[in-house]
């Protein structure tokens, strides 16, 4: 549990344990999968500088916002940094390409208000990436059972279920695209034990895909079309339709050879 250190800082630390980095590993090819072709202009990551989410993109800006600057050493992997908070960012309203959230929303108090900053900043059909720990996993549910000592370093109060992340998407006009979970090796302690449970994810993913310690979700923007209404052009009245022409036959030369349909008048 906390003790007061910044969540983000604290979970920053425990990427470098064991459990840690096998988790980091995994979303950093999910984070290269997502972005590698997403194009524009700006991307931004929010949060966590230990983590190059944005290293596969190719968009010409790649900056990262967070509560402090980024260390000097993981400073030359964005061309631009700003320090402020998620839910307040000093960004115009549509302006932003794509945003990746490597766990983030667990590591602030309003998670739905950074949502809400997020899908402001962003351009229509502009794309959000965001990682977090899956609170049915069994690394989530250790965290709740009584006298167990916790796995995870956050309050599993602050951890945000990929079912409830949809519900609030739907609300912001974000749409799910594409999202996988992982990480399904029971909560190991060392490399070694982890490596042997590694069969578990071939096996979790086919299986039980609910229960992966943690998840990637790629949402995009949508925005309603609109229609242009004119004004009502006026229309050529249409011509009448020109009268059949009537051609008087002579009587006694219907019915002749060659002479289609009935003879007039009875004749024979």
């Amino acid at each position: 549990m906390s003790d007061g250190t910044d969540p983000i800082v604290e979970l920053a630390g425990w990427f470098r344990t064991a459990p840690g980095g096998y988790v980091r590993a995994w979303e950093q090819a999910r984070f290269d999968a997502l972005v590698g072709d997403v194009f524009g202009y700006n991307a931004l990551q929010l949060g966590m500088p230990d983590v190059d989410a944005l290293r596969a993109n190719r968009m010409p800006f790649k900056g990262y916002v967070g509560p402090c600057a980024p260390p000097p050493d993981a400073a030359g992997r964005w061309q631009g940094s700003v320090v402020a908070l998620a839910g307040e960012l000093p960004f115009e309203t549509q302006s932003i390409d794509l945003l990746v959230l490597p766990h983030t929303l667990e590591c602030t108090p309003d998670p739905h208000g950074v949502l809400r900053e997020v899908e402001r900043v962003l351009v229509p059909e502009g794309r959000v990436v965001i990682s977090g720990f899956n609170p049915w996993s069994l690394w989530g549910a250790r965290g709740r059972i009584p006298g167990m000592e916790p796995w995870l370093p956050q309050d599993p109060a602050a951890q945000v279920s990929l079912a409830r992340l949809k519900d609030w998407f739907k609300l912001l006009s974000l749409e799910v695209d594409r999202g996988r979970y992982g990480c399904y090796a029971p909560p190991c302690r060392t490399d070694k034990w982890l490596a042997r449970w590694g069969f578990m994810e071939k096996a979790g993913d086919r299986w039980w895909p609910v229960c992966g310690a943690v998840y990637v979700v790629s949402a995009v923007k949508r925005v309603a079309g609109m229609r242009l209404i004119g004004p009502a052009w006026k229309q050529k009245p249409r011509r009448a339709a020109r009268a059949a022409a009537q051609v008087a036959v002579p009587h006694g030369r219907a019915g002749l050879a060659g002479s289609p349909g009935r003879p007039f008048g009875g004749c024979r």
